[in-house]
């Protein structure tokens, strides 16, 4: 099947995209899983590949070969299998063949990569948002696109196509924005007019969504079955792999954990409802927390993060008690997500991580008292400091998924 875009030019694609009307007796997101691990874990042979993903030998092949048929993969040199074997044929991916670009866009601007089949960097744009108006975004996003591509020879002729993660409900198979409250955006259609402006093929997803692609590719998340990424700055966020597949709903809302209500007379959050996890675990949590102590001069959470940490007086000891309060909230959230999804691992991400040092302790004796039985315990707790440029990697990572047929 191929993919006809708006200037002309075809984009090879193995799969129908997924939906009710599909039909597909392997199963779409199954090619994708061994396309993933090929990639993560590779050169792997059909044997090895049919061990990891816990599928028959016949089944593996009749992926591999229209993978191989389509330039996705290659087939490398004969290893030896034992005394008894026979040579084992050891597939990877050709990460040359095609490339994506992947785009994060936040409130004050668009962070753009373009990248190859593995999702390795080879160049970056980043562009200031004026304002959070959808046509600004998308002006912004396809000026990226286009300089990204005219920066590496050859580019135009091996894109498959754009990837972009947005805060906020994000429905992925239309592309629309539902709601995104750090936006202001209701209803608003990101990939129709983005593909027309850059000509290619566009993917939309709710930005930590994409983060957990990252971490599962390549970050934290590898050989994990089960995991959340939980982000935490101006907003608090969460996405969900389960039974190694990231778990988006119905309509793309599945880990709306900042809104999770936690206290009926806590304060109002960014979507006007009470006492929501985010109003209490945000960045926003901890200024409103020093403005209440009189301590307003805190114009912004670095100033926050300086006072907490620079250990002057009863000023210092405010902020510490803020951040506290803070890690205190998150750490029941997470509790609950433990005792609902009984996770494997949780990485906590976003600019707030950079902090962790101050509600950290908080969070973890919370999270210990408030999960059932083994649930904290069974989950193990990271804490990763990523870039604006692993999210634009996650979101090109859909590009390629939705390619070899996720």
């Amino acid at each position: 099947m191929t993919i006809q875009t708006p200037i002309g030019r075809t984009v090879p694609r193995l799969l129908a995209p997924a939906g009710p009307a599909a039909t597909d007796p392997i199963g779409q997101r199954t090619r994708a899983d061994v396309f993933a691990a090929i990639l993560t874990a590779g050169p792997l042979s059909r044997v090895q590949v049919a061990q990891r993903l816990s599928l028959s030998q016949s089944t593996v092949t009749k992926i591999v070969n229209p993978l191989m048929e389509a330039g996705y993969l290659v087939e490398g040199t004969a290893e030896p299998a034992g005394a008894l074997g026979r040579p084992r044929r050891m597939l990877q991916v050709r990460k040359d063949k095609h490339l994506a670009v992947g785009v994060k866009i936040s409130p004050s601007k668009v962070t753009a990569v373009l990248t190859d089949l593995g999702a390795q960097v080879l160049a970056r744009w980043e562009q200031p948002l004026a304002d959070h108006r959808m046509e600004t975004a998308v002006a912004a996003t396809a000026e990226a696109v286009r300089q990204l591509v005219a920066s590496v020879p050859g580019a135009s002729e091996r894109m498959l196509g754009v990837g972009v993660g947005v805060s906020g409900h994000v429905d992925p198979v239309s592309g629309v924005c539902r709601y995104s409250a750090l936006m202001g955006w209701h209803d608003v259609d990101v990939a129709g007019p983005l593909a027309q402006a850059c000509g290619m093929p566009v993917a939309v997803s709710n930005d930590v969504n994409t983060l957990v692609v990252a971490e599962q590719w390549f970050g934290h998340g590898r050989e994990v079955d089960s995991f959340a990424v939980v982000t935490v700055g101006a907003g608090v966020g969460c996405g969900l792999l389960l039974g190694g597949r990231p778990h988006l709903g119905r309509s793309g809302l599945a880990g709306e954990f900042g809104h999770v209500p936690l206290d009926p007379a806590g304060p109002v959050c960014s979507a006007g409802n009470v006492g929501c996890l985010e109003a209490l675990a945000s960045y926003d949590a901890v200024l409103r927390r020093l403005r209440e102590a009189g301590l307003g001069e805190c114009a912004d959470i670095d100033q926050a993060v300086a006072l907490a940490r620079s250990g002057r007086g009863p000023d210092s000891k405010v902020a510490l008690a803020a951040f506290a309060a803070a890690g205190d909230a998150l750490g029941r959230g997470l509790a609950g997500l433990c005792n609902l999804l009984n996770l494997e691992k949780i990485v906590l991400a976003g600019e707030g991580a950079t902090a962790q040092d101050l509600f950290g302790p908080a969070l973890a004796a919370a999270m210990r008292e408030h999960a059932f039985s083994t649930a904290a315990a069974d989950c193990e707790l990271v804490v990763d400091e990523v870039t604006d440029d692993l999210w634009a990697r996650g979101a090109a990572c859909l590009v390629v998924r939705d390619a070899v047929g996720a």
